[in-house]
């Protein structure tokens, strides 16, 4: 039996019942093939080499790495800023701290409290430590990263026995062309951290890493225009258009909704192939008809006015009119 002290909470555990418990579960091939925690639990050992037993300190990045890490992130690391003060605000108080990693699970960017902080640090969740799963095994960071999901890893479903005390809470972020760029965490210092409780933190974290994707993708997209698509999928579906409705950015969201190329970036699509305008008309006449349309709505209807910006007789657009179906 061993006593961890968690910054004032003392926390009883038994490090080999969890070790054995670990050996066990990868030690069965159904296990990993039934449950995403076991499969994560053998590539930790089996694929990575690690030992649950082990009391593995963190690995730091030097200040100079982190930095250009972090310039990696680009405008996704100034954009975060504010989300992770807003999230902090929400769950510091209660031994919650708020990490921003990059793509390889380094930890760029963190909100936590002064009392909390030496616990954080003990656990090695400062800026420049490696949360990757082949360097931690099982945990938030890198198990999201790995799986490209959110996960929620509670105290013992951790790999590594060291790491049982916490909760962590993760949601991947993507870059406005459909990669992951980051990892947005929250973990939890506290001894009676419930599952209920991580249920509704995650909720939290979910809707600031969708923020953050929506806030990025719109200053990439900054000179175009940005519009929001419902969809039944769980993310932010934005698409970005130029002034000829060319569709030239998607979120992961929209791509994922519409069919198109997951990552990179995207091959201009025009607009109405997307959101299915008139599928029965022809191109041309659809071009027509949306040009007719937009010039009547800026006119309040009045039939001259419209013909006088489109440069044609008034006769001449009450024709086109007809043939395109539109009632006066």
């Amino acid at each position: 039996m061993v006593t961890i002290s968690t910054g004032g909470i003392c926390l009883i555990a038994s490090f080999s019942s969890h070790i054995d418990k670990v050996a066990q579960t990868v030690d069965s091939r159904a296990a990993a093939a039934r449950s995403w925690l076991a499969a994560s639990w053998r590539r930790s050992m089996i694929n990575h080499g690690l030992d649950p037993a082990e009391q593995r300190a963190a690995e730091y990045l030097p200040d100079e790495s982190i930095a250009q890490r972090r310039q990696a992130l680009g405008r996704v690391a100034a954009v975060a800023q504010p989300k992770l003060d807003q999230l902090f605000a929400l769950v510091g108080s209660s031994g919650c701290g708020v990490v921003l990693t990059d793509n390889q699970g380094i930890v760029i960017d963190h909100r936590i409290t002064d009392a909390d902080m030496p616990t954080f640090r003990n656990w090695g969740l400062d800026a420049g430590a490696d949360w990757s799963e082949a360097t931690q095994g099982t945990n938030g960071i890198g198990t999201c990263l790995t799986e490209r999901r959110e996960v929620v890893i509670h105290r013992d479903q951790h790999f590594m026995a060291s790491n049982i005390a916490m909760s962590c809470i993760d949601a991947p972020v993507y870059g406005a062309e459909g990669d992951i760029v980051a990892a947005l965490d929250v973990s939890s210092a506290r001894a009676d951290q419930t599952e209920t409780m991580n249920g509704m933190i995650a909720a939290l974290v979910r809707q600031t890493a969708r923020s953050i994707e929506a806030d990025n993708f719109q200053d990439k997209f900054s000179s175009a225009r940005v519009i929001m698509v419902n969809d039944a999928t769980d993310g932010v579906s934005l698409l970005a258009t130029d002034s000829d409705d060319i569709v030239i950015g998607a979120t992961r969201a929209a791509r994922r909704a519409f069919d198109l190329q997951s990552e990179g970036s995207l091959k201009p699509v025009p607009l109405g192939d997307l959101i299915g305008r008139d599928n029965k008309s022809k191109g041309f006449e659809r071009a027509q008809r949306a040009a007719v349309i937009r010039a009547l709505i800026r006119a309040n209807q009045n039939v001259s006015l419209a013909a006088r910006e489109l440069g044609v007789s008034r006769a001449t657009l009450y024709r086109r009119m007809k043939g395109l179906g539109i009632n006066s």
